[in-house]
């Protein structure tokens, strides 16, 4: 219940501020939640922004583009960071393979949608 609660509040701190993704934040507090008593999973479903950011990817309609963008642009920094942080030839190939990776799944697995229809959702 505890991580769900800190990655709830880091989740809400992501809704406000551009450098970090909320989305992934209160899916991880859905799933910790629900581990942790059926009662706190049922009161973080009825939040405005479980249905606003977990619903819509749970149910696979997708992603605004300028979600997608914002979620790569800080992963990416994050993996940047760690390719020249790290010594490591191998840690640093498998960093930016995972990269591309990323990049991929967010392009072709993750459906685009407009702003109007994530209001819709």
């Amino acid at each position: 219940m505890l991580l769900g609660l800190i990655s709830f509040g880091i989740g809400v701190a992501g809704t406000v501020l551009p450098v970090l993704p909320g989305g992934p934040f209160f899916l991880f507090s859905a799933f910790c939640f629900g581990k942790s008593s059926k009662r706190i999973e049922n009161w973080f479903k009825s939040t405005m922004f479980y249905e606003k950011y977990v619903v819509r990817i749970k149910e696979n309609r997708g992603m605004t583009k300028k979600e997608k963008i914002r979620i790569n642009l800080i992963a990416d920094a994050c993996i940047l960071f760690s390719v020249f942080y790290v010594d490591i030839l191998v840690v640093r190939i498998v960093l930016i393979i995972l990269m591309f990776y990323k990049h991929y799944y967010f392009i072709k697995k993750i459906k685009t949608i407009t702003p109007e229809e994530a209001k819709l959702l």
